[in-house]
């Protein structure tokens, strides 16, 4: 089963930059709704994408140079990072029809 991982400025480099797979980076926080709608799809999308795909989770109340760093202004925001650049991005709470036509042509 494919995890989710916390993204941290501490592991920034080493968990997305230096990733051997794109990485899908979701900034969101514990007291967001859509959030919260947006999580189930990505489990299920790092599921059905194990090995291809990676599920980056950043807190932006915990992680808030991360948040500015990529100027996130709405969450849930999600990048799709490749080879250390942002290939892709979502705003919102989008169906997961969205999102793997987002990660499609880069896995």
């Amino acid at each position: 089963m494919a995890k989710e991982v916390a993204i941290t400025t501490e592991n920034f480099e080493s968990e997305v930059v230096n990733s051997d797979v794109p990485v899908l980076l979701d900034f969101w926080a514990e007291w967001c709704a859509p959030c919260k709608m947006v999580a189930p799809v990505l489990e299920e999308l790092a599921n059905e994408y194990d090995g291809r795909l990676k599920i980056g989770k950043v807190n932006i109340d915990e992680q808030a140079e991360l948040a500015a760093r990529f100027s996130v202004v709405s969450i849930p925001t999600l990048l799709l990072v490749k080879g250390g650049e942002v290939v892709n991005q979502q705003i919102g709470a989008v169906p997961k029809d969205v999102l793997e036509q987002m990660v499609r042509e880069y896995v």
